[in-house]
């Protein structure tokens, strides 16, 4: 399974760069700075992924109370501050060079902040209680109540105000009007992204069952 996983990486890896440098044509617009996308919205993407499971497996340790419940919730929000602060950063270097200035307090920006802080704070309460029940209890009840933000934060405040960050645009049928190279280079990006999400959660959560 771990091998399996790991070629799939390897592999999807590979071809999504390829794309990016030598396929994947320069946007209207932004030029070849599209392709910092290819990373930042992939990160974005898989963040919200990894903070869904840590309330999931939230939820189950507080109805099981199982040590491998605890662990892949605490594994999941902790690779899901780490995609966020990834996302931060190409999202910042992306601002500087089309805006330029590295944070210019743009909704998307500031919603991103406030999720960043809000799971540090998870990570630093944990850190803080060293009675190993206590912690997973209040830890899996603090991931319930932080991921309640989340879709507020990332899909809903941000469209509530006008911003400098590049939107969608759906054409006639409803569909996103982009390349189409582009377009399955995002997808192959968000899988890849996903698969070395779930390859890192694995890893992690074993060690964390250990501890």
């Amino acid at each position: 399974m771990k091998f399996v996983l790991g070629a799939c990486i390897v592999i999807l890896t590979v071809m999504v760069a390829g794309a990016v440098f030598f396929v994947v044509p320069p946007a209207e617009g932004l030029g070849n700075l599209v392709r910092i996308a290819f990373l930042h919205i992939p990160a974005a993407w898989v963040s919200v992924i990894a903070f869904f499971m840590s309330a999931w497996w939230a939820a189950a340790y507080l109805r099981r109370g199982n040590i491998r419940d605890d662990a892949r919730s605490f594994s999941s929000a902790r690779l899901g501050f780490v995609f966020t602060l990834l996302a931060t950063v190409s999202g910042a270097v992306f601002s500087k060079l089309t805006w330029g200035a590295y944070w210019n307090w743009d909704p998307r920006q500031t919603t991103i902040l406030v999720l960043l802080l809000i799971y540090g704070a998870y990570l630093t309460l944990r850190a803080a209680m060293e009675e190993y029940n206590r912690r997973a209890r209040v830890s899996a009840v603090y991931s319930l109540f932080s991921f309640l933000t989340v879709p507020f934060l990332v899909f809903i405040v941000p469209r509530l105000f006008f911003s400098l960050h590049p939107t969608p645009v759906l054409n006639g049928s409803g569909s996103v009007d982009m390349d189409p190279v582009m377009l399955v280079t995002l997808f192959a990006a968000a899988a890849d992204a996903t698969l070395i999400y779930i390859w890192l959660l694995l890893k992690s959560s074993r060690k964390e069952e250990k501890i």
